[in-house]
């Protein structure tokens, strides 16, 4: 054989070579999350729920012949680490797309990062000022704070509630529910007659609620926090034996506050995603199939409860692991694209339209009236 000849087969044996290897890369999932601190009850299944669902895609053949791998760390809920492991992510890491902050304060403490890098973003935290306004590369899973003040206020007035206590936390979620609570309250003829607030970390928020308990004309109080702390607040509003309607908002919604608030947590309402009551959904419900898939697999798996925070993880990875197979590879801009293309994603938030304009997808359908009843989630009657 003439060396020419040979030098072009070596050259084309390499190349071949180099090409399969770049193929076989892996698609690299970066994740900032709240394993740990106040905020770790919605951190921890979401850590779990990655885990999980990478390693069953990746034993089914993985995503466009290439392995998944989850890059992830523990912010601690605290926003100004989040900043840090997302520099991290983009820089040494190199990533592909962004599946989780837990929270809205490590959410936009990551976003200038995100935008500025040009990386698709799904964010598994509340509050709307995430998607509003909009920004290029940002998504984000859960219902917001406006929709869950919303569907609060909508059951407070068919139970011809109109004056209410607003008792937030001073979190970044908390203060974007304050915020947006007070917008919407008038449109459903709601009067905040008490306005208190609490820190994540206190232990003891007994002295403001006395305050609520001894305002004129308070006909039910709505706790915006999530975490630790609304169950806190739960245990002391029954201990100081107020009996007026409890609400909250859907910061909480798992098992885990149940557990943490005890006894105290019965009667409790709160809007939240249809994965809490997966099985009394009617059989017919678009939801029921994924949100029982989702519960068993995690119960299983786990050995424990589920939670809508671990839904809001499953729904960020699936739209994720979908927008890289239509946009055919892990192209920043194409796969943003497709993120922002997601037409009828069922999921265990709801049914997920994504557009120029809207970057979540859901509507205030996709919510659900929740009531503690025997220590249980029900369909609030």
């Amino acid at each position: 054989m003439k060396k020419p000849v040979k030098k072009l087969i070596a050259c084309a044996a390499l190349a071949l070579g180099a090409f399969s290897a770049m193929a076989a890369d892996p698609i690299k999932i970066g994740s900032i999350l709240s394993v740990t601190g106040p905020a770790a009850f919605l951190g921890d299944p979401e850590l779990k729920t990655l885990q999980m669902y990478v390693e069953d895609i990746n034993k089914k053949g993985g995503v466009l012949g290439r392995q998944l791998q989850l890059v992830h760390y523990d912010d601690g809920s605290d926003a100004n680490k989040a900043n840090g492991f997302a520099k991290r992510l983009i820089e040494d890491d190199n990533v592909d797309i962004l599946v989780g902050g837990t929270t809205t304060g490590s959410t936009m403490s990551m976003a200038p990062l995100v935008e500025k890098a040009g990386i698709p973003f799904i964010s598994l935290a509340g509050a709307v000022v995430i998607v509003e306004p909009v920004k290029k590369f940002i998504f984000k899973t859960p219902h917001t704070d406006r929709m869950a003040a919303e569907k609060v206020f909508e059951d407070m007035k068919k139970r011809n509630i109109s004056k209410v206590a607003l008792f937030a936390e001073t979190s970044g979620f908390g203060q974007s529910g304050k915020k947006e609570t007070e917008a919407v309250a008038s449109k459903f003829g709601i009067t905040l007659v008490a306005n208190e607030t609490y820190g994540p970390k206190d232990t003891d928020m007994s002295p403001q609620l006395t305050k609520i308990k001894n305002t004129a004309g308070v006909q039910a109080v709505f706790i915006f926090g999530l975490g630790q702390g609304p169950a806190i607040a739960t245990k002391n509003y029954k201990q100081l034996g107020i009996t007026l309607p409890l609400y909250h908002a859907h910061g909480v919604a798992s098992e885990e506050f149940i557990k943490l608030a005890g006894p105290a947590a019965e009667g409790v309402r709160l809007p939240a995603a249809a994965l809490l009551v997966a099985d009394k959904l009617a059989a017919n419900d678009p939801q029921k199939a994924v949100a029982v898939g989702y519960t068993k697999a995690f119960a299983e798996k786990w050995k424990t409860d589920v939670s809508t925070f671990g839904g809001h993880a499953y729904d960020g990875l699936m739209m994720a692991v979908d927008a890289i197979k239509r946009a055919g590879g892990t192209d920043k801009v194409k796969v943003r694209d497709a993120i922002e293309a997601t037409k009828g994603y069922v999921g265990t938030g709801g049914v997920v339209n994504m557009s120029a304009t809207d970057h979540m997808g859901l509507d205030l359908s996709s919510f659900r009236m929740l009531e503690v009843k025997n220590g249980d989630w029900s369909i609030a009657q």
